[in-house]
């Protein structure tokens, strides 16, 4: 993943008592990156810590390659792009017991960092974060939208379904002890990084701690690499992503529930409750319908999601994943005539009428209802099988 550019050779006493290696991601930051630096060093040093700074660079065609190498920094080349990648090429490339990161913009409270060492060491924590949230935001610093909306939703989101105590998910300030980043299998290459190391520490259980730190103005005129929407995104299907059992009780509900009412409303007809409300009429059976599809395409979903989590499906939904081609295709084949023998029904009571004032639509529903989740269903579970096989082939 990485090459090697430079390295200021440590004797072998401290590279045996290196305690700290500090990551800075970089991608065209000669305008912060030496203050960063600085900043940095100070704050290691009076804390009376071993450390060492690596700077990943990401393709970077200005001096800050020539910038980091002049402090004494080692300089990491990773090619492949990406927030995530660059910092991923760095922490592999760090010596230390611990590997603490930031971003190279000048934002963070970079005279925090031997707080934060300090933090995980006496916690014995596998992670360690500089909340922004809990600390002090300078005017300008964050956007509204990121700190009203975006990083506090996505926290709580994380909290929920992860079990976490964080008040900062998004936070770019980071310690974590570099034998556990091994064992989580970080693979992200974008900003959905952040995400993915809370996450998989959650689902670890690892020690994770915060303090408070906070945030600074960037300087002016320099042009942000995060996309709120696009990233934003990235963030959410990440996490999503990662607890495909939601989807699959949500889907199996929706889809039970939706197919049972339905069968419900062919039975009885429409139905009057306290003499005002009508149900199990056209209307009705139509929302079942939409459901039902949704229910299905949840369900579905969490299945694709099994296909690269560690996390284990309920047993029909194992089976089901698995369900053998043959029976697979017997299955398909006779969804798919009997939806023709409900056109050709549906053509023939046409015809008897003289092809006008057919008035199927009661009954009608409710088979639409049954082949249309039945052949989404198999149709998924064919779409699942190729996706095995192709990874399989890998």
């Amino acid at each position: 993943m990485s090459e090697l550019l430079h390295l200021n050779t440590p004797s072998l006493a401290e590279t045996l008592n290196l305690e700290l290696s500090f990551v800075f991601p970089c991608l065209n930051e000669e305008k912060t990156l030496s203050d960063c630096i600085q900043q940095v060093s100070e704050s290691l040093k009076k804390g009376g810590i071993n450390y060492e700074i690596v700077v990943a660079d990401n393709g970077s065609t200005d001096r800050s390659k020539e910038i980091a190498l002049s402090l004494g920094c080692r300089v990491v080349e990773v090619k492949e792009r990406g927030y995530g990648a660059a910092l991923r090429g760095g922490i592999e490339a760090g010596k230390g017991e611990y590997v603490m990161f930031a971003d190279s913009d000048s934002t963070y409270l970079y005279s925090d960092a031997a707080e934060l060492y300090q933090t995980a060491k006496e916690r014995q924590a596998d992670m360690s974060i500089a909340s922004r949230m809990t600390g002090r935001i300078e005017p300008g610093a964050m956007p509204p939208l990121h700190r009203w909306l975006g990083t506090p939703v996505l926290t709580q989101l994380i909290n929920l379904l992860f079990s976490g105590h964080l008040s900062d998910c998004n936070s770019g300030f980071r310690c974590i002890r570099k034998h556990a980043f091994k064992e989580w299998g970080i693979r992200s290459n974008g900003m959905e990084f952040a995400s993915e190391l809370l996450i998989k520490a959650l689902k670890a259980k690892a020690i994770i701690v915060e303090i408070s730190s906070g945030l600074r103005c960037g300087p002016p005129g320099r042009v942000a690499h995060l996309r709120t929407w696009r990233d934003g995104m990235r963030h959410l299907l990440f996490i999503f992503s990662e607890k495909p059992r939601l989807f699959e009780l949500t889907g199996a509900i929706a889809l039970l529930a939706s197919t049972l009412m339905q069968m419900a409303a062919f039975i009885t007809g429409p139905v009057s409750v306290m003499g005002k409300f009508h149900i199990f009429d056209v209307h009705s059976q139509a929302i079942l319908l939409l459901a039902g599809i949704l229910g299905t395409q949840l369900f579905l979903f969490s299945c694709m999601l099994y296909l690269q989590t560690e996390d284990k499906p309920l047993d029909l939904t194992r089976k089901l994943i698995n369900l053998d081609e043959g029976i697979l295709f017997f299955v398909l084949l006779s969804l798919m005539s009997l939806m023709g023998l409900v056109v050709v029904f549906v053509a023939l009571k046409w015809s008897m009428q003289g092809f006008s004032n057919l008035n199927l639509a009661h009954d009608l529903l409710f088979w639409v209802h049954t082949l249309a989740v039945g052949i989404l269903f198999a149709f998924g579970l064919l779409g699942l099988h190729v996706l095995k096989k192709a990874e399989k082939e890998k």
